[in-house]
């Protein structure tokens, strides 16, 4: 969509004439030594949506947490309508008008949504009970759409339900800039479409919106203007979206040419997991499953497409040991893992990639060197849990580092300072290991940019062509069919069709997504 096409729309043009809602000059931040920032600037006018794209890494989260006073600029300027301030933690942020939804929530997970918003506000605001914060939250998610239960308690709500908590809270925050860091990561296509449009409504009000993210379809179709980042620098600032193409724009991202990736010729093995029956109850991970049965192969990838919460969670759930099926079977070989522990799964030669990396997969204030260790400490590996070898852990976590390419890492670094895309490499370096068998990854892209997307998808076709077997569960299309051998489609918890990748057709596909089996 041109801007031209955007303002016949009825799309406001970009306040002209006033000063801007947000300006950052010659920002900078360092962690532990490290630039994240390099001087980096920005700028951000009432009535737009403008967006910040580039690689995992490259500063777009940073900026936007020094303007959200999450993080405090080492140096640099930053104004908000033309009044200069420095915000040293977000309440002084919030009190300026901005807000930020982050990727990872910032929820608590035992409070009832009602109860976090009510957190959030503090005692000075007019909502003082949790039956009004119920009653905000009701009125405002029926204004955007977003349908949000204020009595839920957040570790019950699946992911793109704490999402949507996320944005309302935010909201009766009472901010007036709005920065939201990969919205659209966690939600379904329709969702994403029916969130970008309210954000369009709200920067039509005025509001002045930042949207992170790597979806150029996002940016061309939501965005006036985009702002491109690289290696903590901005290398392209402000232009508008109409005057510059995809290419482009993946050039600047990574300033390099990016080769891509194709999914390994299979040579079909022998069974490495094979799943019977397998059922579980509806319960805190949403959809159960029903009766799901399939065999995975040596050297193949089973895909799994579907629209999320249609059972999703559940099966990792089941795959991981973090809960019992109801009815069914897992092998892994001739090994019965239906009712073991996750321990006793890694024994057999199963690993694990989930969705959310912080929740289920590494320790956020670990280091990086103690989150790759995690799993074999109990081996020996390094030495016992009582006594670690820890010069053994760091030139583990050294070899992983290198190999893996984890940018701006250091084995005493801790892994929450890392980027997504370096977090999942962490990750990936620690399960992609020479005992693997067997690879659960679920959604193993989600929320990274174009050059880790391509860096994660390369390590799973590497262990896979060295022989493991990997079940590939994902609602990106793109992601399922650029992997996998073949494709299966999940339902409203159980399999609904299934085939060869190279047999799959839109058509196809798209009447087992809507329920058309």
């Amino acid at each position: 969509m041109t801007l031209q096409a955007k303002e016949q729309e009825g799309w406001p043009a970009v306040a002209a004439g006033q000063p801007p809602a947000l300006e950052m000059r010659a920002v900078s931040k360092a962690f532990d030594g490290k630039p994240a920032l390099i001087d980096a600037f920005f700028d951000l006018a009432w009535g737009e949506v403008h967006a910040i794209v580039g690689e995992n890494g490259a500063g777009k989260s940073t900026l936007m947490n020094v303007a959200a006073g999450v993080y405090a600029a080492d140096r640099g300027e930053q104004a908000v309508d033309g009044e200069s301030i420095s915000p040293r933690r977000p309440s002084e942020a919030t009190a300026a008008g901005i807000g930020m939804v982050h990727q990872h929530f910032r929820l608590v997970d035992s409070f009832t949504v009602a109860e976090n918003v009510l957190l959030g506000l503090g005692r000075h605001a007019t909502i003082r009970s949790i039956a009004q914060a119920a009653s905000a939250i009701r009125a405002k998610s029926t204004e955007i759409g977003l349908p949000v239960d204020p009595l839920r308690v957040v570790s019950t709500l699946s992911i793109a339900e704490r999402q949507r908590a996320e944005i309302v809270k935010v909201l009766l925050l009472g901010a007036r800039i709005l920065v939201l860091d990969e919205p659209t990561a966690v939600l379904t296509e329709e969702e994403a479409e029916a969130l970008l449009s309210f954000i369009r409504r709200l920067a039509g009000q005025g509001h002045a919106i930042v949207l992170i993210t790597h979806k150029f379809r996002e940016v061309a179709a939501f965005c006036d203007r985009i702002t491109i980042m690289r290696h903590g620098k901005t290398v392209l600032a402000g232009t508008v979206v109409a005057d510059i193409s995809e290419t482009d724009v993946g050039r600047l991202m990574v300033g390099e040419t990016l080769a891509s990736g194709a999914p390994p010729v299979w040579v079909p093995g022998e069974v490495y997991l094979r799943v019977s029956g397998l059922s579980s109850r509806d319960g805190t991970e949403g959809q159960g499953i029903t009766g799901m049965s399939f065999d995975l192969r040596s050297g193949e990838v089973l895909g799994i497409a579907g629209v999320g919460g249609n059972g999703q969670e559940a099966l990792v759930s089941c795959m991981l040991g973090l809960s019992v099926p109801a009815d069914g079977q897992i092998l892994i070989g001739d090994v019965d893992i239906t009712t073991a522990t996750p321990r006793e799964r890694r024994l057999a030669g199963l690993r694990v990639v989930p969705a959310d990396r912080f929740a289920t997969g590494l320790i956020r204030d670990l280091s990086i060197a103690d989150n790759l260790a995690l799993t074999r400490v109990c081996d020996g590996e390094f030495g016992s849990p009582l006594l670690l070898r820890r010069k053994r852990m760091r030139l583990n976590a050294e070899s992983a580092i290198k190999e893996f390419d984890i940018r701006g890492a250091s084995p005493a670094r801790s892994t929450a300072l890392l980027s997504g895309g370096n977090a999942q490499k962490v990750l990936l370096a620690r399960e992609l290991d020479r005992d693997m068998t067997a690879l659960v990854a679920h959604s193993p892209s989600r929320g990274l940019d174009i050059k880790s997307t391509q860096f994660v998808r390369a390590a799973i076709q590497r262990a896979v062509e060295n022989g493991a077997a990997c079940l590939l569960i994902s609602e990106d299309l793109q992601e399922i069919l650029s992997l996998s051998h073949r494709v299966a489609v999940m339902n409203r918890g159980t399999i609904v069709g299934s085939c060869d990748a190279s047999d799959v057709t839109s058509d196809w596909i798209g009447a087992l997504l809507a329920g058309h089996a």
